[in-house]
């Protein structure tokens, strides 16, 4: 049975430096890997105290309980210093030199932090990841492909960082490699900004739906059993068509058996 898991964030907020009433949705899909207990894949989304709001996402080395366990350290280290204020690139700094020292040296995770930020008025991308961030605006379709290397082995390792305005009908899609990798095994491979363009041709708009249409591609390309663990994030900025100011989140959690008590 597969593991999955769906979270849906919405932020409602007037970007007065524009005069646009936006709205961005933030949207996680992810699912582990076939027959192992736990994903290693971590997702935490924090608002960011000067405005806005922030998405880690961190995929640790191997599998399983142990990934999870790398994983939860880099993302809550990375929770903790974007809540006090401290800035993107500079948090990928630090996340990579604690697991350093936490382990030696001897273990990896790729980071990637999406933050919505309403001080700059700009989307703002740090990369410590082989897998590409996809972006789409209504003017072009970009892969953010620059080399980048994991956090936790090299002393020196940095992110790639990447600043976009704010503006509608922006869509920024992060993964692990999970899809990066899905079907590989039976000799496919998904092109993950062809999937979304087609989808947003059809009609498809909002982020849950995206997240949710690359995770089952990524499934069905490995036939149902993912031979990684498979994380999808989708940020969509859209006008906001309510304009009442609300704010959303809706999580989807599967839980494992509970044996009642005696």
């Amino acid at each position: 049975m597969l593991s999955c898991i769906r979270d849906n964030a919405v932020l409602l907020h007037n970007f007065e430096h524009t005069g646009i009433l936006m709205e961005a949705q933030i949207a996680v899909a992810k699912v582990g890997k076939y027959a192992t207990s736990e994903s290693g894949d971590t997702v935490e989304v924090i608002e960011r105290p000067h405005g806005g709001l922030s998405l880690v996402l961190v995929d640790g080395q191997r599998s399983g309980r142990a990934a999870k366990t790398i994983s939860n350290i880099v993302a809550r280290k990375a929770i903790s210093l974007l809540a006090e204020g401290v800035r993107d690139g500079a948090v990928a700094r630090a996340a990579h030199d604690y697991l350093r020292a936490h382990r030696g040296g001897k273990v990896s995770a790729t980071l990637n932090i999406v933050s919505v930020d309403l001080v700059s008025g700009t989307l703002v991308l740090s990369r410590n990841s082989h897998c590409p961030i996809v972006v789409i605006t209504p003017n072009r379709t970009s892969l953010l492909d620059e080399p980048s290397q994991a956090i936790g082995i090299y002393a020196w390792t940095k992110p790639v960082i990447t600043e976009l305005p704010l503006e509608p009908q922006t869509y920024v899609i992060v993964f692990t490699d999970g899809v990066l990798n899905a079907g590989q095994r039976y000799g496919e491979q998904m092109n993950v900004p062809q999937l979304v363009q087609d989808l947003l041709a059809s009609g498809v708009r909002n982020a849950t739906d995206l997240a949710e249409a690359i995770l089952q591609r990524s499934i069905e390309l490995d036939k149902g059993r993912p031979q990684d663990d498979i994380s999808v994030v989708v940020l969509a900025i859209l006008p906001d068509r309510e304009q009442n100011g609300v704010r959303r989140m809706l999580i989807s959690f599967p839980l494992p058996e509970v044996r009642e008590r005696k």
